[in-house]
């Protein structure tokens, strides 16, 4: 089983970044795709962003493609979030996921390991 914290959460202005990170406590790192998913109160939790093992795939929600990027460094266990750009309906509760595997995954059945959350603000 593999443990996730994410951190790098907060309140931002629109048109501000962030980058969230994410650790994970099990090597090998490498054998896990990973996913961030975001949760607005009131909503379903939904897809951000994905990425392979390798890192050399990579996938979107259609609304922050140019402004997210996901990345991984599988020598430090970790895996970032770059937020620019951010806009007020970008405001949730964001979370890192893991799954055994190369495939990417966008569905949250698809992902059985979960971080705790860090809640990003985005103020008009």
């Amino acid at each position: 089983q593999v443990q996730l914290v994410e951190s790098g959460g907060g309140l931002v202005q629109a048109g501000g970044s962030l980058r969230l990170s994410c650790a994970a406590s099990r090597r090998p790192f490498s054998s896990y795709a990973m996913g961030w998913f975001r949760q607005a109160p009131g909503k379903e939790r939904e897809f951000v962003a994905a990425i392979s093992w390798s890192g050399g795939e990579t996938y979107y929600l259609d609304s922050i493609k140019g402004r997210f990027t996901i990345s991984r460094d599988n020598a430090k266990n970790t895996v970032s979030l770059q937020m620019n750009s951010l806009k007020p309906e970008d405001t949730a509760v964001y979370y890192c996921a893991a799954k055994v595997g190369t495939v990417v995954a966008t569905k949250t059945t698809q992902y059985p390991y979960w971080g705790q959350g860090t809640q990003v603000t985005v103020s008009s």
